[in-house]
């Protein structure tokens, strides 16, 4: 699993009408990363947390995430990723 944030995001709490999110320490904080390791991660990962204007559209260009998968809240864009294996023909 791979959680990434935009920088500035973390610490905070957005809010939009009933939906909460927040960017905490605990779930998004650790290492500082530059891009390349970002996406060699998250190109890996089974499942990921994304969060933040900036690495969900670095995402998008990518192709890693479809818009359609993407949501906002309060301003702020946010999407999962989740692979599940393919299961083999007999």
């Amino acid at each position: 699993m791979v959680a990434v944030c935009d920088k500035d995001l973390l610490g905070k709490r957005l809010c939009d009408g009933d939906l909460k999110l927040e960017v905490s320490d605990r779930f998004y904080g650790g290492d500082l990363v530059d891009e390349g390791a970002v996406f060699s991660a998250l190109e890996k990962a089974s499942i990921a947390n994304i969060i933040g204007n900036v690495i969900v559209g670095k995402a998008l260009e990518r192709s890693l995430i479809s818009c359609l998968g993407v949501i906002e809240v309060g301003g702020v864009k946010h999407a999962q990723i989740v692979s599940l294996p393919r299961s083999k023909k007999p």
